[in-house]
């Protein structure tokens, strides 16, 4: 069974609150101190931002990109909010060992863009 366009971007709309609000919760009883933890709350804010940006990605690459040769899918919307949702996270790891400066989070964005390329070019 498949899921068409419309079922799936349904089910992101309803999922981001949720997630959100599953953020919200576990944040607030268990403080993320332990490195456990620490994953749990960065897997839930990765279904978040995931959930959050895929709908945008997909309601915005078809408003503004209608006209052209590029014909937005869901598929191809989930994955830039994963992409923009793994490079926030991965800056949000490298802020949280003390790592972070601006280089690292360019070359973040940039393989983030690389990896979006490449998947435009397998078209």
């Amino acid at each position: 069974m498949t899921m068409t366009s419309r079922v799936s971007l349904y089910t992101l709309i309803a999922l981001a609150p949720l997630s959100w609000g599953g953020l919200f919760l576990f944040t607030y009883y268990i403080p993320p101190l332990n490195t456990l933890s620490f994953i749990v709350v960065l897997f839930i804010l990765l279904v978040a931002l995931t959930s959050t940006f895929a709908p945008l990605a997909y309601v915005l690459g078809r408003r503004l990109l209608s006209a052209h040769r590029y014909h937005v899918t869901m598929r191809s919307a989930i994955r830039q909010g994963v992409l923009l949702a793994l490079v926030i996270i991965l800056n949000l790891i490298f802020r949280a060992l003390d790592s972070w400066n601006v280089f690292t989070a360019f070359v973040i964005l940039a393989a983030a863009i690389i990896v979006e390329i490449l998947f435009l070019a397998r078209k």
